[in-house]
């Protein structure tokens, strides 16, 4: 049914007798065969027919589409083809194109969703199955005078036996930190060393080949603003802020394309520890949110870099978003989600090492309420602990923002009695983790030996268990996060 604006007053017939009467120019009312266009996320190409005995012309009312006018059919029907782009966020959006013919105008009411009912909010969410994962840390992080290798710290090349392994150990999710630096061309292609990328690729196919999860992600280039992902100075200067999210979004666009084939196994993270030196507790602390606002504009870039690389997989990938410094209570505070063409394909990530001097440095040997006093961190170890998962599952899980911690640890200890206490605060964390929806993956930077980052339980070359107590300590952890037990008899079973 055509929709009928008028414009124009009902038809004019000049007044008059006689046989010029038959001569008068008929004056058709401007109108269009619809008053509405609708669009799904990824846009394209629509025609409506305008009717008018007048010359006519059109405003698009945004630079998201265009228009153009066809020839005319019938004497007084010109069709109108309409043509929308892909959207780069996850928000309708709504425009109307001006019909104008002399001093008459008519509508025609443009609308995109996000949601075009195929692929939008109908994919399983990783977040539901990764489970406990593992670092494969100072790997493909490594670097050495401003270059990354995956030996250069120490560990020796993986293979397809480690990743077979880490899946027989029970792990569902393995993240593969990796850093860029001395791979990356010159601006403003900034063209990732295909040699680089080819052996990561390697890497991430033998995880595949075991039935792993994967996270891939851009970890040292961020490291205290000293690299190229420099916040504290992006802050501060909008040309390097710029200059900054052109390399992102360059650098991302080649890291999706290479894997556009890889399908739902395979998660995007998009930095990891960005923080300006101060972990936290630097100028982010008083500039006034600047450094905040940054990367929550690169998170973004990362976003729509990755929806507009090629291939369907990327538009459906899921992605992980970190907060800055990947600390939990900044993130309550400050964390904003990307704008998104897909719905629930993104997950917030974090880190936990709580508390630090037990879990890191080793200043305290022990933890929890059976633990002596002078050797554990002040407080109420368990409920601190679980503070931490609240505040997540209070202030995004439950609200519908997935979360999964991205690190976590306990390191290495030396006595039986030091290692009981390590393998309860693991099998601790672990429910915790199953019980507010949090999937974590473990910290393994390959150091053997026992105390401070002494976090090696599986070799990165072999698979095998780097000791006995590395052995007890991932088991302890696996068995907590799969069996029925609840918190409170995990609480009742700790160490005396």
């Amino acid at each position: 049914m055509k929709y009928l604006l008028y414009l124009l007053s009902s038809l004019f017939v000049l007044a008059g007798c006689g046989p010029d009467n038959s001569q008068a120019p008929l004056q058709m009312e401007l109108s269009v065969d619809t008053p509405q266009l609708e669009f799904p996320a990824e846009g394209g190409e629509q025609t409506f027919m305008v009717t008018s005995s007048e010359q006519f012309y059109l405003v698009p009312g945004d630079k998201w589409l265009t228009v153009k006018k066809g020839a005319k059919v019938g004497g007084y029907q010109t069709p109108v083809t309409v043509t929308v782009e892909k959207m780069t966020v996850a928000e309708d959006r709504k425009t109307r194109i001006s019909v104008v013919s002399g001093e008459d105008k008519i509508y025609v009411d443009v609308i995109q969703t996000f949601d075009d009912g195929e692929d939008a909010g109908n994919i399983d969410q990783p977040a539901q199955t990764m489970g406990i994962g593992w670092n494969l840390g100072n790997h493909f992080d490594a670097y050495s005078n401003g270059v990354s290798g995956e030996t250069v710290w120490g560990n020796p090349k993986a293979s397809q036996a480690t990743f077979n392994k880490v899946r027989a150990a029970g792990f569902s999710t393995v993240r593969i930190p990796v850093t860029w630096l001395g791979h990356i061309g010159a601006a403003p292609d900034y063209k990732i060393n295909e040699a680089w990328l080819d052996r990561i690729a390697e890497v991430v196919g033998y995880a595949e080949n075991a039935g792993l999860f994967v996270i891939l992600n851009m970890h040292h280039d961020g490291a205290d603003s000293n690299h190229w992902l420099d916040i504290k100075t992006a802050a501060k200067d909008p040309e390097v802020h710029k200059q900054i999210k052109e390399q992102i979004a360059a650098m991302w666009s080649q890291i999706a394309d290479k894997f556009q084939d890889k399908g739902d196994f395979l998660i995007f993270e998009a930095f990891n520890e960005i923080h300006d030196g101060g972990w936290g507790w630097g100028d982010n602390r008083k500039d006034g949110g600047k450094q905040y606002q940054c990367l929550n504009e690169w998170n973004q870039t990362f976003v729509d870099a990755v929806r507009g690389a090629a291939g369907e997989n990327n538009r459906n990938r899921m992605l992980g978003i970190p907060a800055y410094c990947t600390n939990v209570d900044i993130a309550v505070e400050n964390f904003v989600m990307p704008k998104d063409v897909v719905k629930d394909r993104m997950m917030m990530a974090v880190h936990c090492y709580d508390p630090y001097d037990y879990t890191l440095p080793a200043n305290k040997s022990e933890w929890g309420h059976t633990a002596s006093a002078s050797k554990k961190v002040a407080g109420n170890n368990e409920a601190d602990l679980e503070k931490v998962f609240v505040k997540l599952y209070d202030n995004f899980v439950s609200k519908g923002i997935p979360v999964y911690m991205g690190e976590f640890g306990c390191v290495n200890r030396a006595t039986a009695r030091e290692q009981a206490f390590q393998q309860y605060y693991l099998r601790y964390y672990a429910k915790l983790s199953k019980m507010y929806g949090v999937p974590s993956i473990i910290w393994d930077n390959g150091a053997k030996g026992h105390g401070n980052e002494k976090h090696a339980f599986i070799d990165h070359g072999t698979g095998q268990f780097c000791s006995k107590e590395a052995e007890a300590a991932i088991k302890a952890l696996i068995d907590s996060y799969n069996n029925d037990l609840t918190l409170e008899q995990v609480y009742n079973n700790a160490p005396k």
